[in-house]
Order: C-alpha cells, then sequence, then structure tokens
C-alpha cells in the first residue's frame, strides 16, 4: 500500500570510535527510505544541491522507491557533521549547512497525494502542515520532530499535534515538549494534545507505544558491533511505517508488530556508516532478525 516520506536529504560527515566518513548519504528521508523499501514500495519528497551525487538516488530507486518527489536546486546540499561519544549516547554537532533544505518547500507530485500511509520526517511544523494539505485522507499520518522546533515553534507544533495519528520522538524530546520529568507521564500528555498513539525512542534502550491506555515495549537487540547510531531513528520509522502498510490494517497487533520491525530497522542501521547495511540486506535478512527479537521475549508461564 502506498508510503509516502517527506524529509530531508543530506550529506553527513560523522566521526566515531569506530571510524569516520565524509559527505556521506544521510538525512531522514534517506535512511526511511532504505529501510522501509526492504518491506513495501516508498514514495519520497525531499530536495538536494547540483553538487549531490545523484547516482545514489537511482540506486534507492532499484530497491523500489519512487525519486520523482526529491528536487534537485541549484546550491549546496544540506551537510551535518557530527562526533559520538565512546559509548555512543551522545553526540556533538560539529557543523550544520542547510543549503537548499533552508528554502525547502515540499510540493508533492500528484501520484503522491493519495498515498495511505504518510511521514512527516522532522522538518518545520508548519511545512509539515503544508505537506498535510496536499494529501487526501490518508489513513494514518506520523509525525517526527526534533529540539530546535520544540523550543522554536512550540504552538505551530502544539497545533500540528492535532492533525497527525502517531507523534514518533525520543525521549528527550517527548520531556522537553511535555515538561514533564517521567517519560510515561510524558507520552500520555502528548496523547491529550491530539495523537491517538505516541511512540517514544530511548536510542540503545529500545522503544516504547502508548495507545488507547495500553503500553508496549520492544527493547534493542543487543549489539557488540555499533559503527554509527546517526539514522537508527528515522530507520525505525521506516521499519515501523512500511509494516503498517504493508499489512494495511491499524490493529493494535499490527503496531506492535510494526514496533519489532522498527526496532530491527534501526538494529540495521547502526552496524555500518550511513545506509551501507541495507544495501546488503534482502527480506530473509529480515525475517531472522525480527524472529531474533521474539526470542529476546518468547516465554512460557508455568505454575
Amino acid at each position: 500500500m502506498s508510503l509516502l516520506i517527506v524529509g530531508s536529504v543530506a550529506l553527513d560527515s560523522v566521526e566515531t570510535r569506530a571510524g569516520s566518513v565524509a559527505d556521506a548519504l544521510g538525512g531522514s528521508a534517506l535512511y526511511f527510505s532504505w529501510a522501509a523499501s526492504l518491506l513495501n514500495p516508498v514514495q519520497v519528497v525531499g530536495v538536494v544541491g547540483d553538487d549531490y551525487p545523484m547516482a545514489a538516488l537511482e540506486q534507492l530507486a532499484g530497491r523500489g522507491v519512487d525519486v520523482s518527489g526529491i528536487e534537485q536546486n541549484a546550491g549546496k546540499s544540506f551537510r551535518w557533521a557530527g562526533r559520538y561519544s565512546e559509548d555512543f549516547n551522545n553526540r556533538e554537532t560539529l557543523d550544520t549547512q542547510l543549503g537548499v533544505f533552508a528554502d525547502f518547500k515540499p510540493s508533492l507530485p500528484e501520484s503522491f497525494r493519495k498515498a495511505k500511509y504518510v511521514f512527516l520526517g522532522n522538518i518545520h511544523p508548519q511545512l509539515q502542515m503544508d505537506v498535510l494539505e496536499q494529501t487526501k485522507h490518508p489513513a494514518l499520518v506520523v509525525c517526527d520532530t526534533m529540539n530546535l522546533w520544540i523550543d522554536t515553534e512550540r504552538e505551530a507544533l502544539l497545533e500540528l499535534l492535532g492533525h497527525i495519528d502517531v507523534l514518533m520522538v525520543n525521549d528527550s524530546e517527548a520531556i522537553q515538549l511535555s515538561g514533564e520529568s517521567n517519560v510515561y507521564k510524558a507520552a500520555n500528555w502528548l496523547l491529550d494534545q491530539g495523537p491517538r498513539t505516541a511512540v517514544v525512542k530511548q536510542g540503545s534502550f529500545g522503544a516504547f507505544m502508548v495507545v488507547d491506555g495500553r503500553v508496549f515495549y520492544v527493547r534493542a537487540l543487543p549489539r557488540e558491533d555499533v559503527v554509527d547510531p546517526t539514522g537508527a531513528g528515522d530507520s525505525f520509522a521506516g521499519g515501523f511505517m512500511a509494516h503498517v502498510a504493508r499489512c494495511d490494517n491499524l490493529s493494535h497487533e499490527t503496531l506492535r508488530q510494526a514496533m519489532v520491525y522498527g526496532a530491527t530497522m534501526g538494529a540495521f542501521a547502526v552496524e555500518r556508516f550511513s545506509v551501507e547495511r541495507f544495501g546488503e540486506l534482502d527480506a530473509a535478512d529480515v525475517k531472522e532478525r525480527v524472529e531474533r527479537f521474539a526470542d529476546l521475549v518468547r516465554f512460557e508461564i508455568g505454575g
């Protein structure tokens, strides 16, 4: 079923204890699309500069991603540079150059406007609203945001929350937006603002979902080979949305499964720099990893 992502397409320079890369493929839309394409076709909207390696988009198109919504404009592509701590739990932004992304005004191709499942990457909340106004009655709208918009565009963000179905943020963003000190209280506060469901990502500790008064938690798969955590959250979103889209239903069971598929894609993402790991995978690899997640928590109640 049709799945749309609107977000950033970037070039990242990353330093971790495992090494470093310069001008590697990045951005929320790229990570989301590579992860989601292992499960379901994707339509992507974004913008790049005339310095962007367009062959990378052709490779993505070969994975079932419709990249016709990515504009190429004169100027430099969005670039981000960062350095991670030894334990990967903290990162320092070294440089941000918005380039053509600074003037990005998403315009959906006509064929994208009927997408049934829509993910709004962490662009300006007014642009997220503009995207929603171009869509035609999607069944599910999921939204991400970031601390910049919580600080500077709080009112616009709160207005947006009344128009979406799922807010997907990390724990620090949930606490920052809500003002609550407890992350579970923060999630319930988010639900009071309009979304039916809140998904809170907790990095190496996993993620949890609150919906209909029920909490579902999926832990992160234990990893010894973390290389680059940059795209883990966006890859999580790609796995979550793609599973929902391919099942084409919004049952509680499907959403719980989607959490596991999200965690699976996040675990894959950190094993290489950039989106390299996804280029090595197929559906069988995903199935095997999902089964490993199930084994983490499967048990029989005795007595």
